[in-house]
């Protein structure tokens, strides 16, 4: 009898140490998954395709890497997207934001040059040197920029992110994602975004200054009075 009823109480002990883990991985698992949630939910429906983009002053591109001094396949493709927001007059301008960390290597002026050789006119594009990421992008197109409208362009794993972002720092924000197939690079985004809305969560609390902030910049008023003139 002693010999069983050792048994039993170490079986409620373990079961009542299982259930405990188990509560444990719960509340964690929930903890690191809000701020993903907190995401979306502050994206809402705000996030469409060209098409569905409503008319805004200005395309914010993000930047998303450099092949050989030229645009990544998936930069291109926020290009693209953009120069079609340009042609069908939804946007009269455009901010492009990158990083420009080390003098031979400059996503906004790889932007630039796409766009202006896509039909985009020179003074409609402006570029952000300073967007080392979605947080320093937003806070300085608000602050440097000026920028309180914007239809955001990136791809579909991260422009809920950015449109989340954008709106914390005081842009009112529409988002076009731009699809991609399912391949390793997009797993790889999606994963990275996990980490990555923590990361925003905190910056939407606690809004840090950029790495760098400067100056007012006068590119994008300057180029939405050209577009005035037309």
């Amino acid at each position: 009898m002693r010999r069983r009823a050792g048994l039993l109480g170490a079986r409620l002990r373990q079961r009542r140490t299982q259930r405990r883990v188990f509560q444990v991985g719960t509340v964690l698992c929930s903890l690191a998954l809000a701020p993903s949630a907190w995401v979306w939910c502050a994206a809402g429906d705000r996030v469409g395709t060209v098409e569905s983009a409503p008319a805004a002053p200005v395309a914010v591109v993000f930047g998303a890497g450099l092949y050989q001094g030229k645009p990544s396949p998936y930069l291109e493709h926020r290009l693209v997207a953009a120069v079609d927001l340009y042609r069908e007059g939804k946007v009269q301008a455009i901010l492009v934001t990158g990083d420009n960390g080390r003098v031979e290597y400059s996503e906004p002026d790889a932007m630039y040059e796409y766009l202006t050789r896509n039909g985009v006119p020179e003074d409609r594009v402006v570029r952000d040197y300073a967007g080392f990421d979605t947080w320093d992008s937003c806070t300085r197109a608000r602050r440097i920029f000026g920028v309180d409208h914007a239809v955001l362009v990136s791809q579909d794993f991260h422009v809920r992110r950015a449109l989340a972002l954008c709106e914390a720092a005081g842009i009112r924000s529409y988002a076009v994602g731009v699809p991609e197939l399912h391949d390793a690079t997009w797993l790889y985004g999606g994963l990275r975004e996990v980490a990555g809305a923590g990361k925003a969560a905190a910056n939407a609390w606690l809004r840090p200054d950029p790495v760098f902030l400067g100056p007012r910049e006068d590119g994008i008023p300057k180029a939405l009075a050209e577009a005035a003139k037309q």
